[in-house]
């Protein structure tokens, strides 16, 4: 199981985004995930009249490391930790390991 997917929001702990808060776009293979509005690179496009696309100079988000993001928690307003925790029924769900709340309901 993942400790974050896609659609969950995170906060940057490490690198040149530290502090900044965004939602999970996209999870990669590789260990990596594209989040919103994180880790912004100037990518130089060139026009394409095919696909109706004008060239020049693309901000956009690029994927950053799992491990440099950790899940905001709400309840405590910083990142947190996750954990595994079966529950009583058997089902899997993520918890925050600082308050032990349940992140999946």
């Amino acid at each position: 199981m993942q400790k974050i997917r896609k659609g969950d929001r995170v906060i940057v702990r490490k690198g040149r985004s530290r502090g900044k808060q965004g939602t999970v776009l996209r999870m990669l293979d590789n260990g990596r995930a594209v989040v919103e509005n994180v880790n912004l690179v100037k990518k130089h496009m060139r026009p394409n009249p095919q696909r109706n696309l004008t060239g020049g100079i693309v901000e956009r988000e690029a994927p950053i490391a799992v491990a440099n993001l950790a899940l905001f928690n709400p309840t405590a307003h910083k990142g947190d930790r996750v954990g595994v925790r079966t529950l009583d029924d058997g089902r899997k769900v993520r918890y925050f390991k600082h308050g032990g709340e349940v992140v999946d309901v």
